[in-house]
């Protein structure tokens, strides 16, 4: 071999920079620039999910709005596709469904607010003297507010309630500024979900791949019917159960029926013990306010006969169109949901449950069903003799 040719094999074996070749070391061994831009994808990654979850959580008070106000349209939207089926626009049929509604809230509160604070401020004012009043009803209160001082304790609290109301003026002030604030944003975010319903059901149905996409539309109208016919049905529930309450009460002649009739609606809502907590509240008002027969007692028995109706006749009537689940799912369900959002979290547990649900039926029976038996092959029947030929 001759100098020139091995100069020219230096050269070829060399790279085009002149730099000798970096040894990465034995095939299947991870290098460290590897594993460096690995760090690098993982760090920015969990960087990225962190600012997500910080942006989620700043702004949470809005996406709570825009949830109840998605809730509300998807409510609503049954009576606008009545309203089109019927031959409307869904632009009128929105602008229909949503005067309606408006009118007869506002006809509601123009009737209800004026009577419901007076009656409300005078069961503020007047409580003290119901409380003192109350051992003369009473001997085993009586007895018990001897020992414990239950009359001095409950007395002073009812007489500071006033009091704490008139020392917080500003701050309820702001609170219904912002509460009026909250009410106009979910009325304007409903109206767009309302005109826009159809879009947004289909938007999300070509989220998934085209050949789920049948099977995700199918789910997502079951979704909006069921939740929509489930809420729907619940406000239905609490407005007998405030109506009733009120007719009762009144005939009774209970003091302060409406106020407490109203409490029964809106507790009513909560799943599970709304019907309790606004029985007994109802129950102990009119023990202070009334004397324990028949008034308290008659109402008692009322509102345990009224729960009975409640859940064996009108709530599976009512609810006949909605999902049904089981008792523990709606109590874990409640409970999740007024931990994140309050009550109205609770309220829109219920819902979120029986959509899931319908999500996870068909997954579920599809898995479980059992395949069809085989079927035995027949064995070939023998064939008959020629005779033909015979």
């Amino acid at each position: 071999m001759t100098a020139d040719s091995s100069a020219e094999e230096i050269l070829r074996r060399e790279p085009a920079g002149g730099a000798p070749p970096v040894d990465e070391g034995p095939p299947g061994r991870v290098g460290f620039g590897q594993v460096y831009r690995w760090g690098i994808a993982a760090a920015l990654g969990v960087l990225s999910v962190a600012l997500a979850a910080f942006a989620v959580y700043a702004v949470r008070s809005v996406l709570v709005l825009v949830i109840i106000a998605l809730f509300i349209a998807v409510g609503l939207d049954p009576a606008v596709r009545w309203l089109v089926r019927r031959g409307f626009r869904r632009g009128v049929a929105v602008g229909i469904i949503f005067l309606a509604a408006f009118g007869m809230l506002a006809g509601f509160l123009a009737a209800v607010i004026p009577p419901l604070l007076r009656e409300g401020g005078d069961l503020f004012t007047n409580l003290p003297g119901y409380v003192e009043r109350l051992p003369e009803q009473s001997s085993l209160y009586r007895d018990l507010a001897e020992r414990y001082h239950f009359t001095e304790k409950l007395s002073q609290y009812a007489a500071n309630i006033p009091q704490k109301l008139v020392g917080n003026a500003w701050g309820f002030a702001r609170q219904f500024l912002g509460a009026l604030a909250s009410v106009l944003t979910v009325l304007v975010f409903t109206i767009y979900f309302m005109a826009d319903l159809p879009r947004l059901r289909r938007g999300l149905v070509r989220l998934f791949p085209r050949p789920r996409r049948p099977q995700a539309a199918e789910v997502v109208n079951v979704v909006v019917e069921k939740v929509g016919a489930y809420m729907v049905g619940n406000l239905i529930v609490s407005l007998v159960a405030g109506f009733t309450s009120f007719v009762v009460l009144m005939v009774l002649g209970v003091p302060y029926a409406l106020p407490l009739a109203v409490a029964v609606a809106i507790t009513d809502l909560i799943p599970l013990v709304g019907a309790t907590i606004g029985a007994v509240l109802v129950t102990a008002i009119t023990f202070f306010t009334s004397d324990l027969w028949p008034e308290t007692v008659v109402v008692i028995i009322f509102f345990v006969v009224y729960q009975q109706l409640e859940n064996y006749i009108l709530v599976p009537r009512v609810m006949r169109n909605t999902v049904d689940i089981s008792s523990i799912a709606v109590l874990l369900s409640a409970l999740v949901g007024a931990t994140v959002m309050g009550v109205m979290g609770a309220l829109m547990a219920i819902p979120i449950a029986a959509a899931v649900k319908v999500v996870l039926t068909p997954m579920i029976e599809r898995h479980t069903e059992s395949a069809p038996p085989a079927v035995p092959a027949q064995a070939p029947a023998p064939r008959e003799p020629d005779t033909a030929s015979e």
